[in-house]
C-alpha cells in the first residue's frame, strides 16, 4: 500500500461503534449457543454519543473523584502508560463507589486520556460503547467512565497480573518466566474472548490483538482489554468491513494491510502471532535479533511445519515442561491461525476447542529437549508445580492496564 508503519498503525479513529446495537452478556463458554445468554435492545446504528452514553450500564464518575481515589494522579500510582494515556492506581468504595481510602474498598485502574493524545475521544467513546455493552469472563470489566470538560477516563477493574507482554519480555524479580502450562492457560482464555466477540450474536472485530491487551488476574485468568480500535463485523451478505489500516505492526493480518478488508479471520492472524510468542518468548517483531529473525512468522514458519523441528522455535526457559506431541500441535494451531491464505484460518470456537482437548490431554513421553545442547540449570518458571511464591504486582511499560 506504500505505507509507512510506525509500531502501532494509526490512520483514523472509528466512529461507527454501535455493536451491531445488541446488549451481549455471556456466562463465559461463550461458544456453544446453549450456554450462552444474551439480552438485546436495538436502538439504530451508528449511535450517538448521547445514546450510547445515556444506555450503557456504566457509572458515571466525577472527575473530583477520581482525583481523590487515585491521590492526585500520583506518579507512584501509575501501573503504565500507552497511546490514550496514563493508567493510574485507585480505590473506591464497593458500595457506593465513591473514592476510598487507599488500601480499603475495591482496587480499581484509571486510565485517564492524554490532552496530546492522537488517538482521542473517539476511541474513549469506543471503549464506553462496547465494554459497556459486552460482558464476558474473558474481557475486561468496565466499572465506569468521566466526562467532563476536556476530561476523559475510564474507569476498570484492576488486574493485579498486569499484562502478558510483560510476563513474556520483561527481565527481573517481578516476572518470572510463565511455565508451559500458564502459556496454554492464557491462550486458551484469549481465545475464548476473541470467540465470544467473534460469535454470531455479538460479531464484532477486536482489530488490536497483541500480547500488551491481554491482561492477567490473580490467577492467571486472561482478560481482553482496550477496545478502542474495535469494529461492527460485516452485516448481511458482506463479506467484509473496508476500513483504513489500523492496529500493530507485526500482529496485522496481510490481506488487511494490502487491501483495509477486515474480517473476523484478521483476528484469528493476530492470534496466531501472539500464541506463536507465547510458545518461543520471541516478540513479532524483534529488530534486535540476528538478521532473518527479525519477523517472528517468517522465522518461525519453517520450523512449524516439521514435528522434529518444532523444538527450535520453543523458549529455552521452558525446557523439561511440555512433550513434543502437545508442542507440535500447539505449534500446529499458531500455524493454521497465521496462513496468508484467510480461507485456511480456523474459526476461533475451533482454536478454543482444540486448545481445550490440548490442555486435558494426558500425552505420555519423555519431556523435550534440544537434543544438541548439554543439560543445564533451568531458572524455574512461574507456574511450576514447586512454585508457590506469589508474583508482586508488575509495573507494565505500556500496557493499557
Amino acid at each position: 500500500m506504500g505505507v509507512c508503519f510506525s509500531s502501532r498503525i494509526k490512520a483514523e479513529s472509528p466512529y461507527h461503534t454501535g455493536v451491531n446495537s445488541r446488549r451481549v452478556s455471556s456466562d463465559g463458554n461463550g461458544i456453544n449457543s446453549s450456554s450462552t445468554k444474551f439480552s438485546s435492545s436495538v436502538p439504530p446504528t451508528p449511535r450517538s454519543e448521547d445514546e450510547i452514553l445515556q444506555s450503557s450500564n456504566l457509572k458515571s464518575f466525577s472527575f473530583a473523584d477520581l482525583k481523590t481515589s487515585t491521590r492526585n494522579f500520583r506518579p507512584d500510582s501509575v501501573l503504565g502508560e500507552g497511546g490514550f494515556g496514563a493508567v493510574f492506581k485507585g480505590w473506591i468504595d464497593e458500595q457506593s463507589l465513591l473514592a476510598a481510602k487507599p488500601g480499603t474498598g475495591l482496587v480499581i485502574a484509571v486510565k485517564r486520556l492524554n490532552q496530546e493524545s492522537f488517538q482521542g475521544h473517539k476511541e474513549w467513546l469506543a471503549e464506553v460503547n462496547y465494554l459497556g455493552q459486552l460482558h464476558h469472563p474473558h474481557l475486561v470489566k468496565l466499572i465506569g467512565y468521566c466526562l467532563e470538560d476536556e476530561h476523559r477516563l475510564l474507569v476498570y477493574e484492576f488486574m493485579p497480573r498486569g499484562s502478558l507482554e510483560n510476563h513474556l519480555f520483561r527481565r527481573g524479580s517481578y516476572f518470572q518466566p510463565l511455565s508451559w502450562n500458564l502459556r496454554m492457560k492464557v491462550a486458551l482464555g484469549a481465545a475464548k474472548g476473541l470467540a465470544f466477540l467473534h460469535s454470531a450474536k455479538t460479531k464484532v472485530i477486536y482489530r488490536d490483538f497483541k500480547t500488551a491487551n491481554i491482561l492477567l488476574d490473580s490467577d492467571y485468568n486472561a482478560k481482553l482489554s482496550d477496545f478502542g480500535l474495535a469494529k461492527d463485523g460485516p452485516i448481511g451478505d458482506e463479506s467484509h468491513v473496508s476500513t483504513r489500516v489500523m492496529g500493530t505492526y507485526g500482529y496485522a493480518a496481510p490481506e488487511y494491510l494490502a487491501t483495509g478488508h477486515l474480517t473476523a479471520r484478521s483476528d484469528v492472524y493476530s492470534f496466531g502471532v501472539v500464541l506463536l510468542e507465547m510458545i518461543s518468548g520471541r516478540r513479532a517483531i524483534d529488530k534486535n535479533r540476528p538478521s532473518g529473525e527479525h519477523n517472528l512468522v517468517e522465522w518461525a514458519k519453517p520450523y512449524l511445519v516439521n514435528k522434529r523441528k518444532v523444538f527450535r522455535i520453543v523458549d529455552n526457559r521452558l525446557q523439561g515442561q511440555y512433550t513434543l506431541d502437545v508442542a507440535h500441535k500447539a505449534a500446529n494451531i499458531a500455524l493454521r491461525c497465521i496462513s496468508t491464505d484467510p480461507k485456511f484460518r480456523p474459526h476461533m470456537d475451533e482454536v478454543v476447542k482444540e486448545l481445550e482437548q490440548l490442555q486435558n490431554s494426558k500425552t505420555t513421553g519423555n519431556t523435550q529437549r534440544n537434543p544438541n545442547s548439554q543439560q543445564r540449570y533451568r531458572r524455574r518458571s512461574t507456574g511450576d508445580a514447586t512454585d508457590a511464591k506469589a508474583v508482586p504486582y508488575p509495573r507494565p511499560s505500556a500496557s493499557p492496564l
